[in-house]
């Protein structure tokens, strides 16, 4: 069924549908921003390893879109998200003898196959709300469901600390390097225990949601979309031969790379300045909080007052100029109770544009892919393997050189994403110096 012949009721339910599984995905994803401190100390890794917990977890997008793209041409698009849930399940499961055995490679294991869940369900949730509905407010869409998302990120790192963390911990985290083998082992034994009935809970709702929305009235995609405009079929045979599409795959892995950057290394980096585990646990929260902040002004403006080009175009650029500001400026600031580097604020205030830049990306670079869009959704699910590859650059360099410095690695990014935003999103040619459309 193409969106045209969907009911207004149909159409609302599936928006809320698609908009539960986007919560799903923030807290899921986002829950790593507690997961790489909580491991660093419980399994004793360095800044590199510790970041591996990302790595797992997003690569799996890399390895596991195109396969994604083929189960749900075999099952389907209902019967591939319930398998999708039931695959994060699994994943789920497994920190439970994770932890039992304080293995960090299964711990990696677990996170990879709940990656690899929630790249079916990616590659669905993200198709289903570009087409669904009007093509001009698919970015105001992606607003909505980036706010799902993102609130869910709020609550993950504050729930999952609330039910890890307890107040004394501080206390034990300074004991540890002063303790015996024999008492250190039993104390961190006793810290990775404390997720085995979280993820257990986790594993079985991710299960009953996989049934119900089976049984729901989300209704099946045609397999052919809106036809390819203005003749652009011809001599394309295949995605590759879509610049827009494979340039905005490449922003997409570069722009979520940032994003994890900012969301997943302030509280290690908060750490390097002496603010505790247990005090610095919301930095992520905040993070998000201005992500959302974003994509509320995605759906007030987009398209009444701006397009999704300019808004683009104004987010790339602002991301630049605080980049810049997190790796040059210094000085403490004083707010929401908190006193921090004001360099700690503007890695905060990057969600801000980040929110915008993701929503832009997507409806451009699917646009005029006709049949070709469901490969292409899958392509653009595999730049979320920059998710995995940019936190552990940055944990290389962080151990190399310091976690400041570390921050310099998000100014090229931001520097591909404005050539995207200005240029590459009009790209209908590999030859760049020809006039586009």
């Amino acid at each position: 069924m193409t969106s045209t012949a969907l009911d207004r009721k149909t159409t609302l339910v599936s928006i809320g549908i698609i908009g539960l599984m986007f919560f799903i995905f923030g807290f899921v994803s986002w829950v790593n921003a507690i997961l790489i401190p909580y491991f660093k100390i419980a399994c004793e890794l360095s800044n590199f390893q510790s970041y591996l917990v990302a790595f797992a977890f997003y690569i799996s997008y890399l390895l596991m879109s195109m396969p994604a793209s083929y189960i749900l041409k075999k099952l389907g698009y209902k019967n591939g998200i319930m398998v999708g849930f039931w695959i994060m399940a699994m994943g789920a499961l497994l920190f439970v003898p994770a932890a039992y055995g304080r293995t960090y490679l299964i711990f990696l294991v677990g996170l990879f196959t709940l990656g690899t869940g929630l790249t079916v369900l990616q590659t669905v949730a993200n198709l289903y709300i570009t087409l669904i509905g009007e093509k001009e407010r698919a970015a105001q869409r992606i607003s909505m469901m980036g706010i799902c998302n993102k609130g869910a990120g709020i609550l993950a790192p504050l729930i999952f600390s609330y039910v890890i963390l307890r107040p004394q911990d501080n206390t034990l985290f300074n004991q540890l390097e002063a303790m015996d083998e024999v008492s250190r082992a039993i104390a961190l034994d006793e810290l990775i225990l404390r997720v085995v009935w979280p993820y257990t809970v986790v594993s079985g709702v991710l299960f009953l949601i996989g049934v119900l929305v089976k049984f729901s009235i989300l209704p099946e995609l045609d397999q052919q979309e809106a036809p390819i405009a203005d003749g652009q079929r011809i001599n394309k045979k295949g995605i590759f031969q879509f610049p827009h599409l494979v340039l905005g795959a490449l922003a997409i892995f570069l722009h979520v790379g940032t994003q994890v950057i900012a969301i997943d290394t302030i509280i290690n980096y908060a750490g390097s300045m002496g603010v505790s585990l247990l005090e610095a646990k919301a930095l992520p929260s905040y993070t998000l909080t201005a992500t959302i902040c974003g994509y509320l002004c995605g759906i007030v403006l987009i398209p009444k007052i701006c397009s999704q080009r300019l808004a683009l175009k104004f987010c790339t650029i602002l991301g630049l100029m605080l980049a810049l500001l997190v790796c040059t400026s210094h000085g403490s600031v004083y707010f929401l109770n908190k006193d921090l580097d004001i360099s700690v604020w503007f890695i905060v205030l990057i969600g801000l544009p980040n929110a915008l830049i993701w929503a832009g990306i997507w409806p451009l670079a699917l646009e005029g892919l006709g049949s070709y869009a469901k490969q292409g959704s899958a392509l653009l699910i595999m730049g979320l393997s920059g998710n995995a590859v940019l936190p552990l650059l940055y944990g290389l360099w962080a151990d190399a050189v310091d976690v400041r410095s570390a921050y310099w690695i998000l100014i090229p990014c931001f520097l591909y994403l404005v050539f995207y935003a200005f240029k590459g999103h009009r790209l209908r040619t590999w030859n760049i110096f020809n006039k586009q459309n």
